[in-house]
């Protein structure tokens, strides 16, 4: 292996394969490593990590991998919120941009085998956790119940609905929609999240079990206070911290809480480590 191929500053060249629509401002880029062996270590990632996205003449930006390490396409979920990201939004199937990473400390889902897993998500809150749904579900032996509590301002702003659907059939999971203003084609639960813990029939288990949530700051505080109430332990609980993660390897202190580096000493943390950190969520 060269000098080169050891270097974690240096991006590699990817290709633009297809564009999927996902919400408004919200876009799927299904890409490949032009080197195979690059696209074969990258596969070994773990849910929950990262990678810096570089768009040439526009920037770097961090981007969470919403794909499982168990499945074969590999892709990124962006919102168009910059120049950076708006340059990705304008590329076409077969152009070029370069990826580095994996970066962080992802999900440690092997922790996490014989237990309840939960996950509790809120609009775009969802990209950073397909990625341990897809892989429980394809280890769904190693856990015990699965539940996907999901919810978004409207039936238009669901994300990867097609996903949802298979979710909704699957016997291995048990996975509940909401959204807070229901349209003509919507029958579904109308009201926040938090709601669905209370829909009749839904047993939220408490022992043995590992909740993990993302979304928007307002969502997350109530979610985290009914899981509290719920008697779930702060370090039972899990979640990812978004930051301008600069360099992706702890060096240039852009993405640095207190005394941790989100991009290595996270995404991912507990409940009990962000109170701590003092970060305001």
């Amino acid at each position: 292996m060269s000098a080169a191929s050891d270097n974690v500053y240096l991006p590699k060249l990817a290709v633009l394969d297809r564009v999927v629509d996902e919400i408004a401002e919200v876009k799927t880029f299904y890409w490949h490593f032009e080197n195979p062996d690059e696209q074969k270590a990258f596969r070994r990632f773990r849910p929950g990590q990262f990678a810096q996205v570089s768009l040439f003449g526009a920037g770097e930006f961090p981007a969470s991998l919403p794909p499982s390490p168990t499945e074969h396409d590999t892709f990124f979920t962006v919102r168009n919120v910059g120049s950076c990201t708006a340059a990705l939004h304008q590329l076409q199937p077969g152009e070029r941009f370069a990826v580095r990473g994996p970066y962080g400390n992802g999900f440690p889902m092997n922790q996490y085998a014989g237990k309840n897993l939960v996950f509790v998500a809120g609009g775009i809150g969802l990209i950073p956790l397909r990625s341990c749904i897809v892989y429980a579900l394809a280890h769904r032996d190693q856990f015990a119940s699965l539940q996907v509590f999901y919810g978004a301002r409207t039936p238009r702003e669901l994300m990867y609905r097609d996903t949802l659907r298979q979710w909704e059939q699957s016997a291995g999971v048990e996975c509940h929609l909401t959204v807070d203003r229901a349209g003509p084609d919507w029958s579904g639960h109308v009201g926040v999240v938090g709601s669905l813990f209370e829909r009749p029939g839904v047993q939220l288990p408490v022992a043995n079990t590992i909740a993990f949530v993302c979304g928007p700051p307002v969502m997350f505080r109530f979610v985290i206070k009914d899981l509290l109430a719920m008697g779930l332990p702060e370090a039972c609980i899990v979640s990812t911290l978004e930051r301008y993660m600069k360099c992706g390897v702890g060096k240039c202190g852009h993405c640095c809480i207190g005394v941790a580096y989100v991009c290595v000493d996270g995404p991912v943390f507990t409940y009990e480590q962000i109170k701590k950190l003092g970060e305001d969520i």
